[in-house]
C-alpha cells in the first residue's frame, strides 16, 4: 500500500488497558473520525483469535476512514486479516523476513533508537521508522529515552519519514518541533481521555500546526 509521509502526522497506537467500560472500536472510531491519520493494533494479551477478529474489527474501520493500518509485531495476524502492513521493533524479526512475509506492496514499520538502526532498517526495506521514547512512558518500561538530538539526527540521517513515539501528549509535543518528524504516535494521549473526541481533535490541532 502507498501512504503519504503526512498520515503519519496523528497516529494512534491501541491499547486495551485504557478503555475501561467502553469498547476498543468505538474509541478508535471516535479517534479516526476526529484526526487521526495511522492505526496500529497492539495486543499482547488476546488469543490468536481474538486477536485477528480484532484485527479485521479495526481493519474494517481503516478503510472507513481511509486510514493507514498496521499490525504491531504479529506477521501471522496481519496477513491473515489483510492489514496494510505491520511493524516490528528491534528483537522482533529480522527486517528482510517480515518484508518477505508481507509482501512488497504492505507497509513495512520498524521502531529504533539509534541513526545506526535507522540507516539499516532503511537499508533492509523499512517504508518509515517509529523512534523513541522520547520522553518516559509507562507503556514499555524497558524502553529507553531518545534525546531530542538522536531523534533529530535520526530524521537528517534518512530518506524515510519518521515518527516519534513514547510519553507524547498535549502538554510536551510542542518540544518535538523542528525535529524533523513527520507525526507523533500515542496511545495515552487519547485512549486514556475522558473525552477522547476533544482529545484527538486537539492533538490533531497541534500536530497540523508542528509538522
Amino acid at each position: 500500500m502507498n501512504f503519504n509521509n503526512r498520515d503519519l502526522n496523528l497516529y494512534l497506537v491501541t491499547d486495551r488497558s485504557w478503555i475501561d467500560d467502553r469498547t476498543l472500536v468505538d474509541d478508535v472510531e471516535k479517534a479516526l473520525s476526529n484526526g487521526v491519520t495511522f492505526l496500529q493494533l497492539r495486543e499482547k494479551e488476546l488469543h490468536k483469535d481474538a486477536f485477528l477478529q480484532s484485527a479485521i474489527d479495526l481493519g474494517k474501520l481503516a478503510q472507513k476512514y481511509k486510514v493507514p493500518y498496521v499490525i504491531n509485531d504479529d506477521v501471522e495476524i496481519a496477513v491473515a486479516s489483510n492489514a496494510d502492513g505491520v511493524h516490528i521493533g528491534q528483537s522482533d524479526m529480522a527486517i528482510t523476513h517480515a518484508r518477505e512475509q508481507i509482501g512488497s506492496d504492505k507497509i513495512l514499520g520498524v521502531s529504533v533508537k539509534t541513526v545506526e538502526e535507522a540507516k539499516q532498517a532503511e537499508v533492509l526495506g523499512a517504508d518509515y521508522l517509529g523512534v523513541g521514547a522520547v520522553f518516559s512512558t509507562t507503556t514499555k518500561l524497558d524502553a529507553a529515552d531518545v534525546s531530542y538530538e538522536t531523534l533529530s539526527d535520526i530524521c537528517s540521517a534518512v530518506d524515510i519519514p519518521v515518527v516519534a513515539i513514547g510519553g507524547i501528549n498535549e502538554t510536551n509535543i510542542e518540544q518535538l518541533k523542528d525535529s524533523g518528524i513527520y507525526g507523533v504516535a500515542v496511545i495515552s494521549a487519547i485512549l486514556a481521555k475522558k473525552d477522547i473526541v476533544v482529545a484527538t481533535q486537539d492533538l490533531s490541532s497541534k500536530c497540523v500546526a508542528l509538522f
